[in-house]
């Protein structure tokens, strides 16, 4: 009988080791270990990559806000690479101020093609193209484009600050010095106001 009571602990133990190996083979194991440096790695570059860029981009200094009528010539000068960076653009007659998004509408970004120009043929026709006119009347768009326009008009009025209208040519600017903003009527389109 001694010698069952000393085989029984033995027994009683080796379940016990056996599982504690087992379990620190499959912690411990390469391919595992790999597998969870590789996952670190990712969600650290995951996390860096989505809060850096909001830690590393300076917040853009306010710049003053322009109040003027311009030219299509006038307009190309605010595209972003000019040293205070702001951007400008054009929609439906109206210039919108959209240096807060010089990202996409800066150098670089994927709306470039629209700083400092007027975007209303790109974004009517969903195109990330402008026009190359000098002044382009957007006569020849259909009905379904030029509500697109419009829709793209409202979004700029919501979301930038309006600077004033893109002339044609031979048409005077207005001089916005005597006028408060709160009385200047951005309802509709400078062309539409023309017709009324």
């Amino acid at each position: 009988m001694s010698s069952q009571s000393e085989s029984k602990p033995v027994e009683s133990e080796t379940p016990a080791t056996n599982s504690n190996n087992i379990l620190y083979e499959i912690i411990y194991s390469p391919v595992n270990l790999i597998l969870t440096l590789v996952i670190v790695v990712l969600i650290y570059k995951i996390i860096k990559s989505k809060f850096g860029k909001i830690i590393e981009e300076a917040p853009a200094p306010e710049l003053p806000k322009i109040r003027k009528d311009m030219t299509v010539a006038e307009l190309r000068k605010y595209d972003g690479s000019q040293e205070d960076g702001r951007v400008l653009v054009a929609v439906n007659g109206w210039i919108f101020d959209v240096t807060r998004g010089r990202r996409f509408y800066g150098p670089g970004g994927p709306y470039a093609a629209f700083g400092g120009k007027d975007a209303s043929r790109g974004l009517a026709t969903f195109s990330v193209t402008s026009s190359d006119k000098e002044y382009d009347d957007l006569s020849d768009l259909n009905s379904m484009e030029m509500e697109s326009v419009k829709e793209w008009e409202a979004q700029f009025r919501e979301k930038y600050d309006l600077v004033g209208k893109l002339l044609k040519p031979s048409e005077e600017p207005t001089n916005y010095s005597d006028e408060d903003p709160e009385d200047t009527d951005t309802s509709t389109s400078p062309d539409d106001k023309k017709a009324q």
